[in-house]
C-alpha cells in the first residue's frame, strides 16, 4: 500500500521512475539551440582560433568557445568551470574526446568577451588556466592515457610527458598557422588505451624487459593458473624452483617461468600477479610514431609509423622527448603543402627525405617487413578505388 500511496503504478512499473543507477540520458544536459536543431545543422566555419560558429535551417546560431582543460581535473578546477558555464553560457558547457572544454553561446561579441575572460584566467605561477585555441590547422589538446598515476603498468608518465609537450608547442594550439590540423596522443604502454595508433604524432611508453619475478612470494600472492591464463602469447608456464630465503634457509616454491622471447611486455601478468612486477628503470622509455589519421580526406585513414625507436624517461620535463617532437612539426610546418596531414606530407615526398628533413637517425627498427599486398588494393575504406 505504501507503494500504491505514493503514485506507484503497478501497470506500468517505469513510470516517473527515479533512480541512481547509470548517469542521465545525454538529452536531459543540451543546450536549448542544440535539442531544437538537433540533426538540422547547415554548416560551420571558426571564426577565429579557438571560436566556431554553427548555422542551423532554422537561421539559428551557436557560437562556441574552446579551451584546453587537463584529463586529471581536481574538484576545485570543476567547480570554476561550472561557475564560467553558469555566468556566461545559462549553465551549459561539454567536454570534447580530446579533453578540451567547449562553452556554447548565442552570438559573436558573446563568444569574444567570454575568450577574453577565459584567456586572462591564470594561475598564480602565470599559467593560463583555459587557454582558448585547439580548432583548426593548429594543434588540439593531446589525448592521453593515465601513466603513474593511476595505472599499474606504464613504462612512463603520461600527464608529465603531454605538459611538455605542450609546454613545447603551446603556441601552436592556439594559433591556425600549420599545413593542416595536428594531432597528438599519448599512451603509456603497448596497451595503448590512448589510441596513439592512427595520430599524426604519438608518443607510446614502452617496456624493453620481462617481468621480474619475485619467487620467493608468488605463490603466497598470486594465483599462478590466473597468471598463466593472463598471458595472451603463453610466455608464462608452472615451474618449481629451489631459492634461499633472506634468513638463509633453502627451500622449493612454486613459481612460475617466462619464456621471454615471447613475452611481448603487456603487463597481463602483473594484473593478476603482483609478483610479476614490470616496470624498469633502464628497460622503460618512450616511442614516437607519426603518420597516423582517422580522416580520409587526400589518402586512406593509416596507421602511425614507428619513427623513434626509443627515448629514455627522464623526468619531471623530459627535454629529449620535447625537442624531439619539436623537430617533427617543425619540418612538417616549413615543407607540407596546405592540407596535407603529416602522414600525406611524408608519403609525397617519401619515408626516407621525412628522416633527412627531421633530422631523425633511421634503424633496423623502422622497417616494415609484413607483407599485406590485399590490405591495399581491397575497398576497405570509405576512400573507394576506381
Amino acid at each position: 500500500m505504501a507503494f500504491v500511496s505514493s503514485g506507484y503504478n503497478p501497470e506500468k512499473p517505469l513510470e516517473n521512475r527515479i533512480t541512481d543507477i547509470g548517469p542521465r540520458h545525454y538529452s536531459d544536459f543540451l543546450p536549448p539551440v542544440i535539442a531544437n536543431n538537433k540533426g538540422k545543422w547547415l554548416w560551420h566555419e571558426i571564426i577565429e582560433p579557438g571560436i566556431l560558429m554553427h548555422k542551423a535551417e532554422s537561421g539559428d546560431e551557436v557560437y562556441t568557445v574552446r579551451c584546453g582543460a587537463a584529463r586529471l581535473l581536481s574538484v576545485g578546477m570543476i567547480r570554476e568551470i561550472c561557475d564560467i558555464a553558469d555566468k556566461f553560457c545559462g549553465g551549459y558547457l561539454r567536454f570534447t574526446t580530446r579533453n578540451n572544454i567547449e562553452f556554447m553561446v548565442g552570438s559573436l561579441d558573446e563568444a569574444k568577451k567570454l575568450k577574453e575572460y577565459l584567456n586572462s584566467q591564470k594561475t598564480s605561477t602565470g599559467n593560463y588556466k583555459f587557454p582558448v585555441g585547439g580548432t583548426g590547422a593548429g594543434i588540439t589538446n593531446i589525448v592521453h592515457t593515465q601513466g603513474w598515476v593511476h595505472c599499474h603498468t606504464p613504462a612512463t608518465d603520461a600527464s608529465g610527458t603531454v605538459k611538455v609537450v605542450m609546454d613545447e608547442l603551446f603556441e601552436e594550439f592556439q594559433q591556425m598557422r600549420l599545413p593542416a590540423q595536428v594531432r597528438i596522443a599519448m599512451a603509456c604502454c603497448l596497451n595503448m588505451c590512448g589510441a596513439v595508433h592512427c595520430s599524426d604524432i604519438a608518443i607510446l611508453g614502452y617496456h624493453r624487459k620481462p617481468p621480474i619475478i619475485d619467487h620467493e612470494w608468488l605463490d603466497n600472492l598470486c594465483e599462478i593458473p590466473l597468471a598463466v591464463a593472463a598471458c595472451p602469447v603463453g610466455a608464462i608456464r608452472p615451474t618449481k624452483k629451489e631459492i634461499t630465503t633472506a634468513s638463509g634457509e633453502t627451500k622449493t616454491v612454486n613459481t612460475v617461468a617466462i619464456k621471454t622471447d615471447r613475452c611481448m611486455f603487456c603487463g597481463n601478468c602483473y594484473t593478476m600477479c603482483p609478483s610479476l612486477p614490470l616496470a624498469d628503470k633502464e628497460g622503460d622509455g618512450l616511442v614516437i610514431m607519426a603518420g597516423g589519421k582517422v580522416s580520409n580526406r587526400i589518402s586512406n585513414p593509416k596507421f602511425s609509423k614507428v619513427v623513434v625507436a626509443f627515448i629514455p624517461n627522464e623526468p619531471p620535463r623530459w627535454p629529449t622527448l620535447a625537442k624531439t617532437v619539436r623537430q617533427i612539426l617543425e619540418a612538417y610546418a616549413k615543407d607540407a603543402r596546405k592540407y596535407e596531414r603529416l602522414g600525406d606530407w611524408a608519403e609525397r615526398i617519401g619515408w626516407e627525405r621525412f628522416f633527412e628533413k627531421t633530422g631523425l637517425p633511421f634503424s633496423e627498427h623502422m622497417i616494415d617487413d609484413f607483407r599485406d599486398p590485399a590490405y591495399y588494393t581491397w575497398r576497405q575504406t570509405t576512400n573507394f578505388k576506381f
